[in-house]
């Protein structure tokens, strides 16, 4: 019970140090913003993200007629086709973070308290897949179990958790030499509940910080197999497809790579001051040491 006080006492203190930094708080208000156009920008407009309009090609950005955004080359609303990379660049990240926090948690958590030749065993693992190549890795994913939509994030996943499964096991080595960890060993708790009760619970922070962070780097993962033609496939399209089908137009219609790529950039950074902010009010001493 002391422990969950002490836990939640920590959680509102960082919910009060974030609510006082004005520049995360613009951050956060302006994802929101993001968020909330692109889950309601697709439900309300009369445009279909996907049908083309061979009579609307390359219209210009204009607040008449309807396209604020302008037009693709198949007279389809990029308001509309923009509001739905947002929502599947944001699914693609959110979801293969969890994916890869859930497997270096887990793998980190079990090496690091488990220790001796389980530890071993697990960290060469971890070695021998640091080896391996990401983008032929994905692309290997992709031949043999098909080029689905849902195998992109679970593609970025499996091959993104290998940081956090280090940093967790480095950190549990430290926890399972406190006290109260010895003391719950002497009453023959068991390996599981000891990990799932006293140990993850300890990490709750580095987790919260780490997944933030981990976001925005797997959004710009996606962006990149999506330029080479690796990720989302039409007729649907992330914010890196649509910068890759700009960037083919960037002379004749540069608005067509600005609109989508001011979005993406505005989603790293908004995730990245967030991510930041969220670590500096969870151990302060950063804050300081970067003052400092």
């Amino acid at each position: 019970m002391k422990r969950a006080a002490t836990a939640d006492g920590l959680w509102r203190q960082c919910a009060r140090r974030l609510r006082e930094r004005p520049s995360t708080l613009a951050a956060a208000w302006l994802l929101a913003l993001i968020v909330a156009a692109a889950l309601l920008v697709p439900l309300l407009s009369p445009f279909d993200f996907a049908t083309p309009v061979w009579t609307e090609i390359f219209h210009a950005p204009a607040l008449r007629g309807g396209h604020w955004f302008g037009t693709d080359s198949l007279g389809r609303d990029l308001l509309v086709r923009v509001m739905w990379g947002c929502r599947i660049s944001l699914l693609v990240g959110i979801s293969a973070s969890l994916i890869s926090v859930a497997i270096g948690v887990a793998w980190g958590a079990v090496a690091g308290y488990v220790g001796g030749r389980v530890d071993g065993v697990l960290m060469r693992i971890v070695d021998v897949l640091y080896t391996l190549p990401f983008i032929p890795f994905v692309i290997v994913l992709e031949v043999l179990f098909g080029r689905h939509f849902l195998m992109v994030f679970i593609a970025i996943g499996a091959v993104s958790w290998l940081d956090i499964a280090r940093i967790v096991r480095g950190q549990t080595l430290s926890i399972r030499e406190h006290e109260y960890i010895e003391a719950a060993r002497a009453l023959g708790v068991r390996t599981g509940a000891m990990i799932w009760r006293h140990v993850l619970p300890n990490l709750s922070g580095l987790v919260a910080v780490y997944a933030t962070l981990t976001i925005p780097g797997i959004i710009l993962f996606e962006a990149l197999l999506s330029f080479l033609g690796l990720g989302v496939h039409a007729p649907l399209a992330s914010l890196g497809s649509l910068v890759a089908e700009g960037a083919n137009e960037m002379q004749a219609n540069p608005y067509l790579l600005i609109i989508p790529a001011l979005f993406l950039a505005a989603i790293i950074l908004c995730l990245n001051r967030l991510g930041d902010a969220l670590r500096d009010a969870l151990d302060p001493r950063h804050e300081h040491d970067r003052h400092g």
